[in-house]
């Protein structure tokens, strides 16, 4: 009986080895896995910023020919961290202008970049509001016209449009039957002083991978591209981004 729980209990301590063993093994492959991977990011980060650094200088002889003008309307969108850090926001715009761009919308959801506006606006040489800008009849070529939006503006922009079709479509009696569609939308938006133009390039910058509740029915046609965070923002950057939407073909549904 002696023997027989000796056997028991040596044959469960190696089983007991054999378990510690197994489970510093996983141990090691997972340090080993993240260490990978975190060489892998900062061996990514270092190309990027090497690649940003060349094409700020102009070295990369290809983003010499962008040409700003493709873009005719640019949104940026920012989560309420990054809307927070106005000299970075000032900084971009900076870029923006540098680059030749001449039109920008704003966003972020809380609509901290409102608040910071008159900020914004005193580090800018050469700006207008969006609001003012198409009140004028003529613009000043080098003048960069500037929205502020958020996402507020949205949820009243569709209230009001709701509110403008029911009272021109279900109030009358000779309406029998309503079908909405994108022209009715774009109608009602005008009618109501809402509309606002279609970007053609939407840059993200933040965590997350999103509109952030960027108006949808201004993204009908947009790209999106995610920028990362606004602190790490790099003028190389830019233009990259801004050149590859440049040479992108879209096609458009009839």
């Amino acid at each position: 009986m002696y023997l027989g729980d000796e056997m028991h209990k040596a044959k469960a301590m190696t089983w007991y080895r054999i378990a510690q063993i197994g489970n510093l093994g996983l141990l090691l492959l997972w340090h080993f896995v993240h260490l990978i991977v975190n060489l892998w990011y900062f061996a990514l980060g270092l190309g990027q910023t090497l690649e940003s650094y060349l094409i700020s200088r102009g070295l990369l002889k290809r983003y010499n020919s962008l040409d700003s003008n493709r873009v005719r309307y640019l949104a940026v969108v920012m989560d309420s961290k990054e809307a927070g850090q106005t000299s970075e926001v000032i900084k971009l715009l900076q870029h923006l202008e540098d680059i030749g761009i001449k039109h920008v919308c704003l966003y972020d959801p809380e609509g901290l970049l409102k608040k910071s506006k008159e900020a914004i606006l005193e580090k800018l040489t050469y700006v207008k509001l969006y609001e003012e800008a198409t009140k004028s009849d003529s613009l000043v070529r080098k003048d960069i016209t500037l929205e502020f939006a958020s996402f507020s503006d949205g949820k009243k922009a569709v209230l009001k449009a709701a509110n403008y079709l029911f009272k021109k479509n279900y109030l009358c009696e000779e309406q029998k039957e309503f079908v909405c569609t994108e022209s009715h939308i774009d109608e009602a938006l005008k009618a109501i002083g809402c509309a606002r133009p279609d970007p053609d390039l939407l840059l993200v910058y933040g965590p997350a991978r999103c509109h952030l509740g960027f108006p949808a029915w201004r993204l009908r046609y947009t790209e999106i591209v995610h920028m990362g965070p606004l602190k790490s923002m790099k003028f190389g950057s830019l233009i990259k981004a801004i050149y590859n939407f440049t040479k992108v073909h879209q096609n458009y549904g009839t």
